[in-house]
């Protein structure tokens, strides 16, 4: 590992973008991103950990990343790529140890070395919210980007947005931060809401996010999307969500789920009766339920799944994001269908999937 740490000691800088650990070969860790943050005006690295679909942020400094990086290495991964201002290296490591680099200039300086405003660990000029508010969020889009075409238009539904903090958060991001083409949505019911948004919107000089007064259920504006997101939707009303995405083929759905009423009232299995007597016990074992039928229902359909302890906002118990990353491989349908004879349920997002294929369900 002699020559990788030759390499980590000439690159590890304030040049560098980024570096991502990846391509598994043992461990719990699916990914690590790496990248310089000042803290209190000292340089360090933040590394990004990817452990059982939670994140974790851990910062070194440059020796000791220079020591930590071979050991995740030869422990965990195959794989490390560095992005500096400069330069891309590629280096591999094979099952007997040894060690490739693979490393090409760039031709034309792409103009995004950091300054030290850049770098700041709270990056206050980014935001175009309240300094203090979470945009954790963010960092499940940046987990996608590589699903979309860097040339193409993205399309983007937001469904049920609320207070549209988030919404905003997002447009900036694809827009402002990393040059994308996005044709943004905001669908909600109410009208005040609705005309705020808007002016924000013009405001800020986001001419290509729009929002609208609408039904989820009801949604014909466009005739398909790229993202969609659907940030608790109550009840049902994220089913509906879901099955417009899966209508139009999204690409990309993140959903976190909110007030699910509609197992509670139909679960019912004998050898469960104990659990399910007590009333609070069977409202949050059905919630679980609900997202656990949806996430299986994706699946079923055509979607990677990835359930996510979402912790971005603060206002609401509900902390489970499902992220769903369209890969047309259909699977589970039989176990799911083993499920829903045993807790004797008939969710609405299958009934809705049935109706458009021209089915019947019970």
């Amino acid at each position: 590992m002699n020559n990788l740490k030759e390499i980590l000691e000439n690159n590890i800088d304030i040049d560098l973008k980024r570096m991502i650990l990846s391509n598994v070969k043992a461990g719990n860790i699916s990914k690590i991103k790496i990248r310089p943050v000042l803290i209190r005006k000292e340089l360090v690295f933040q590394a990004t950990l990817y452990i059982n679909e939670k994140v974790f942020h851990e910062n070194y400094r440059k020796q000791e990343l220079i020591e930590k990086i071979p050991e995740w290495m030869n422990i965990n991964f195959k794989q490390l790529e560095i992005d500096t201002a400069g330069k891309n290296i590629t280096c591999l490591v094979s099952k007997k140890g040894k060690v490739t680099i693979k490393g090409k200039n760039k031709a034309v300086s792409d103009n995004c070395g950091h300054d030290n405003e850049s770098l700041e660990h709270n990056r206050k000029k980014n935001y175009i919210i309240k300094p203090g508010q979470k945009v954790g969020f963010l960092e499940y889009i940046e987990d996608v980007l590589d699903v979309f075409d860097e040339e193409k238009e993205i399309t983007i539904v937001d469904f049920g947005y609320g207070k549209s903090y988030l919404t905003f958060a997002t447009y900036y991001y694809f827009v402002e931060l990393k040059k994308r083409k996005v044709n943004m949505i905001g669908l909600d019911l109410k009208e005040d809401v609705i005309k705020k948004c808007n002016e924000l919107s013009e405001k800020y000089g986001y001419y290509n996010l729009k929002f609208y007064v609408g039904d989820i259920a009801e949604f014909k504006g466009i005739k398909n999307a790229d993202m969609v997101i659907t940030l608790h939707a109550c009840d049902t009303a994220t089913d509906y969500a879901i099955n417009q995405a899966l209508q139009w083929k999204t690409k990309v759905i993140l959903s976190v789920p909110c007030c699910q009423h509609e197992i509670n009232k139909q679960i019912r299995n004998d050898i469960l009766e104990p659990v399910l007597k007590y009333g609070l016990i069977k409202e949050r074992m059905s919630a679980l339920i609900t997202d656990a039928v949806r996430a299986n229902l994706l699946e079923i359909n055509g979607y990677d799944v990835s359930v996510i302890e979402f912790i971005d906002m603060e206002h609401t118990p509900k902390n489970i994001l499902i992220r769903a990353i369209r890969n047309d491989k259909k699977t589970g349908d039989e176990k799911y269908q083993e499920l829903k004879t045993f807790l004797n349920i008939t969710p609405t997002l299958e009934k809705l999937l049935s109706v458009d294929k021209g089915e019947n369900v019970r």
